[in-house]
């Protein structure tokens, strides 16, 4: 499986390099940054998947490197081998040619390949900006495909008749797509429900815009409240698939891993640095439900990345953007360097991010070791990137594939462990017993009363702390809190926000207020 929505059709765009297929793909699946724009010949390289709709029908557009027969190098040998797997896949073809260029021997020699295909095959003329670009455009009838469009790719110009041609020749909608849309508008009516404010949560221990001194209200156990928070919080659903980034350095090996696990060449490997341009997502089977691998350009010191080539920028800014996307990211480190200042940084993305994190130490099979070595990796990588203290590590052989399946059985389970909830009554006894045994310490004369906790989110887990004065709740004790978190309920691989807010304590007023009645 290589598309995100396996049940749905696929519509791959070919053509010989710079004809502007990349900027087509970013048109009709309605994104202008998806794919690298540049306009440098050769500028995509592996294939790129994004969904689309048009007429009511939804299908996956595949972009590709540009077609052509003679590769130059290794690299450009093995962008030919993405595009022709695309082709193989797809059920509607989208040949793209040059209407400014006019028909080209590198254009007969990419429909000499489209002609040995079965797949229904549509021309693209595109760049045709005007009436004159359109009738010039006509000769690429000549090839002999009768469905010829004239389109302009950056202006839009003639796309929407193009799409309507491609939605006629897609295969009959199957019962696996219908059984899809149906629960994409049960999705959508859920998301209408939550914007239009009938499914507001309620935050517990909170209080009303007045500032009423009402009992109830100011319960700090209320547990009419917190049943229906945690309610709300339990029925939270997501269908979308848990997505798992590799990240890291330029060429530590992240397309080898995504290749071992997913056991096919998807992305082309090199030892050339920068192979990788696009983020590449990828769907693979896991257990009864899917899991969408996200394979990303390595990430250069800034200053590189300011210096280099605009087609290196943009790789480095869709690496950032996949991991904001992403559940969990894996930061593939090359154990041979050891984890450097640049995987650090990398991390350090992540965990602001609030994304879950998977260490795996690539290249294992070339380091010399002794049975201490990975304790002794992993005991140094907490003493100076102390923030990674949660991240789970694995050693790996990418090219071997030696624990290559265990990254991702621990990817999977960090996804879980960020979707973890403990419920408000659970929350407050363990909240309770931390205070108990460390009160927060003084602070400008007074020690700061943490009287009630929730959770209000999760991916990642979010609890919110009510107490007196929560500025000055010094960040150790902070920590600590934390580490009692862990201590009871692991989050094993996943950051953890604590958030604090004032909580008033009414009380002495109620109690005064109580003796005044009794005294008339």
């Amino acid at each position: 499986m290589v598309s995100r929505n396996a049940t749905l059709p696929i519509v791959a765009i070919v053509g010989r390099p710079n004809v502007g297929k990349s900027t087509l793909f970013n048109r009709i699946i309605g994104d202008s940054r998806a794919a690298i724009v540049e306009d440098r010949a050769r500028t995509t390289r592996d294939r790129m998947y994004g969904d689309a709709e048009w007429n009511g029908r939804r299908f996956v557009v595949v972009d590709t490197g540009g077609l052509e027969i003679g590769a130059e190098d290794s690299i450009e040998a093995r962008v030919q081998e993405q595009a022709r797997l695309a082709i193989a896949e797809a059920d509607v073809i989208l040949f793209v040619v040059d209407a400014a260029a006019g028909l080209t021997p590198a254009d007969e020699e990419a429909a000499e390949i489209l002609r040995r295909t079965q797949k229904p095959v549509l021309v693209a003329a595109n760049k045709a900006d005007n009436e004159k670009r359109e009738l010039e455009a006509a000769e690429f009838h000549l090839m002999g495909w009768e469905e010829t469009h004239a389109i302009s790719a950056s202006h839009g110009r003639g796309v929407a008749d193009l799409l309507d041609t491609v939605v006629w020749a897609l295969p009959p909608e199957t019962d696996a797509e219908r059984e899809r849309k149906r629960r994409e508008d049960e999705a959508e009516a859920w998301a209408r429900d939550v914007s239009a404010g009938r499914l507001e949560p309620i935050v517990v221990g909170d209080t009303d815009d007045e500032g009423t001194d009402d009992e109830d209200e100011t319960d700090l156990g209320g547990e009419e409240a917190s049943a229906r928070w945690d309610a709300l919080m339990a029925a939270e659903s997501d269908d979308e698939p848990p997505a798992i980034a590799f990240v890291g350095r330029p060429n530590v090996g992240k397309s080898s891993l995504l290749n071992a696990l997913l056991g096919q060449d998807r992305t082309i490997v090199s030892d050339v640095p920068g192979t990788t341009r696009d983020a590449i997502d990828t769907t693979l089977p896991w257990g009864r439900s899917e899991i969408v691998l996200i394979d990303t350009a390595g990430i250069r010191r800034r200053g590189k990345v300011a210096s280099g080539p605009a087609a290196e920028r943009y790789s480095t800014l869709r690496a950032l953007k996949a991991v904001s996307r992403a559940d969990v990211a894996i930061l593939v480190v090359d154990a041979a360097d050891g984890l450097t200042a640049q995987d650090a940084h990398v991390a350090g993305y992540v965990v602001d991010e609030g994304k879950g994190l998977v260490v795996a130490l690539n290249k294992w099979d070339i380091v010399e070791k002794s049975h201490r070595t990975f304790d002794e990796f992993v005991a140094a990588m907490r003493r100076d990137v102390p923030f990674l203290d949660f991240a789970p590590v694995v050693s790996i052989s990418a090219k071997t594939g030696q624990r290559v399946q265990r990254v991702l059985e621990l990817a999977v389970d960090v996804w879980g462990e960020r979707r973890k909830r403990i419920s408000t009554g659970e929350l407050n006894r363990l909240l309770a017993a931390a205070v108990e045994r460390m009160p927060p310490p003084v602070a400008h004369g007074r020690r700061p009363k943490i009287r009630y906790a929730t959770q209000v989110g999760v991916a990642p887990p979010t609890f919110v702390f009510f107490a007196t004065d929560p500025a000055s709740v010094h960040f150790s004790y902070r920590r600590y809190l934390e580490n009692r978190l862990r201590e009871a309920h692991d989050f094993t691989g996943t950051p953890i926000r604590l958030v604090f807010r004032e909580q008033t304590d009414r009380r002495p007023r109620r109690t005064k207020r109580r003796a005044s009645t009794a005294r008339r």
